[in-house]
C-alpha cells in the first residue's frame, strides 16, 4: 500500500447532545487538518441516533468549511434517491464556493431501507431513481438546463462534476462507477459471508471498476475503514469502549452470535484496534487497500472518548500512515480539489 491520501471519517456519534456532538465533530475535522489529514468525510443517515448522528451534512460541512483551509470536505455519502437532486446540487455548489473548492460529492443508493416511506419513497425503486437523480446532478454541475428547463445551478459548479463518488456494495456498481468516470467509495459494512474477508469481497469491485474506467481517467478508490490508535497504557480503556459496538455490529451487521471474545469479534468486523505496531500489522493484510487512492479512516463502532479519537488521529498521521505509504499534507488536499475536470457522462 504506497501513496493513498489519508482521510478522516466520522458519522457523529460522540457522546453528548446533539450539539454538542457536531462541535466534537467539527473539533476532530480541525484536528485532522492539523495533522495533515487530506479529507474528510461525514456520514447522511435519517432517524437513527445510534446508526448516525447527521442527516444534513451540508450544514456541518459548511461550518467545518470556514473553521478549515486545506482538508478536502465529503460527503459519505448522501442518500441521492431519498433527496431532491436539485437541492443536492445547490448546497453542494455553495459549500463548494464557501470552501474554496474542497467538496467531495459522495453518493449512494442507502442501506437502510425503513428510511424511505417517510420521504414517500420505496426502497424497492432506489436504483431507478438514483439513475434520475444523478442525471440531474450531472446537467446542474456541466451548466445544462435543469430538468429540461433554461434554468442554471447557481452558483455555478463545474467542477463539481468531476469531484463525484459513487458508493457501491457489487461489482456491477463497481463497473458503473468507472463507465461514468466518477470515484468509487468502499465501505468497511460491506455485506459478506461472515467466512470472508473484507478484501475477498471487495478487490473483485476495485477490478471491476478499472477495467471500466475510460482511458485517461485517473482512478479514484477510497476504502473507509476503523482504525483506533492507541498507546500501550489506554488499551485497556479502549477495549472497553468498543465492548457495546463491536458486538452490536457483529449482531447486527454479521447476523451471528456476539457473546464470543472481543478480540475474535473485532477481527471479524474489521476493527483495527491497539497500538501502532499492531494497527499497522493488521491494516497490511488489507489487499483492498493497495489498489486505494484514499483511505479515510473512522473510530465506529469503538466510539471511544473524544480525547481517545484526537490522539488516534494524531497517531494515524505521524505513526501508522508514514509505516503504510499513506500521504498527508497539503498538497495530497490539494490533488483531490485538482481532481474537478468534467465526468465522462457530463
Amino acid at each position: 500500500m504506497t501513496g493513498a491520501r489519508l482521510g478522516f471519517f466520522t458519522r457523529l456519534l460522540d457522546a453528548g447532545t446533539d450539539g454538542e456532538r457536531y462541535r466534537t465533530g467539527l473539533a476532530q475535522v480541525r484536528a485532522a487538518e492539523e495533522h495533515g489529514f487530506a479529507s474528510a468525510w461525514v456520514a447522511q443517515h435519517h432517524f437513527d441516533r445510534d446508526e448516525g448522528g447527521l442527516p444534513s451534512p451540508f450544514p456541518f460541512l459548511a461550518a467545518a468549511a470556514v473553521q478549515t483551509e486545506r482538508i478536502a470536505l465529503g460527503t459519505g455519502i448522501v442518500t441521492l434517491p431519498l433527496d431532491d437532486p436539485v437541492r443536492v446540487a445547490e448546497d453542494a455548489a455553495v459549500v463548494d464556493a464557501l470552501s474554496g473548492g474542497r467538496v467531495q460529492l459522495g453518493i449512494g443508493t442507502g442501506g437502510t431501507p425503513s428510511s424511505f416511506a417517510a420521504f414517500e419513497r420505496s426502497s424497492d425503486d432506489r436504483r431507478e431513481i438514483q439513475a434520475a437523480h444523478l442525471a440531474v446532478l450531472r446537467d446542474a454541475f456541466a451548466g445544462r438546463g435543469i430538468r429540461g428547463t433554461e434554468l442554471l445551478l447557481n452558483p455555478a459548479a463545474p467542477h463539481l462534476g468531476g469531484r463525484l463518488w459513487q458508493a457501491t456494495f457489487s461489482v456491477e456498481g463497481g463497473r458503473r462507477a468507472g463507465l461514468a468516470g466518477d470515484g468509487l467509495l468502499l465501505s468497511r459494512t460491506q455485506p459478506r459471508d461472515d467466512r470472508q474477508t473484507l478484501h475477498e469481497v471487495q478487490v473483485p469491485i476495485v477490478e471491476a471498476y478499472l477495467a471500466a474506467l475510460p482511458d485517461g481517467v485517473p482512478p479514484r478508490i477510497l476504502a473507509s475503514r476503523t482504525a483506533v490508535v492507541v498507546a500501550a497504557d489506554h488499551l485497556d480503556e479502549a477495549w472497553s469502549a468498543a465492548e457495546h459496538g463491536v458486538r452490536r455490529l457483529t449482531r447486527t451487521f454479521l447476523k451471528r452470535n456476539a457473546d464470543g471474545d472481543l478480540r475474535d469479534l473485532a477481527r471479524l468486523t474489521d476493527t483495527h484496534l491497539g497500538t501502532v505496531d499492531q494497527v499497522v500489522a493488521s491494516l497490511s493484510a488489507d489487499r483492498t487497500l493497495a489498489f486505494a487512492t484514499d483511505v479515510a479512516f473512522q473510530v465506529h463502532s469503538v466510539d471511544p472518548t473524544p480525547a481517545i479519537t484526537l490522539r488516534s488521529i494524531e497517531l494515524l498521521a505521524t505513526e501508522v500512515a508514514p509505516r503504510l505509504g499513506l500521504r498527508t499534507g497539503a498538497e495530497a488536499a490539494a490533488e483531490l480539489r485538482e481532481v474537478g475536470t468534467p465526468s465522462i457522462s457530463s
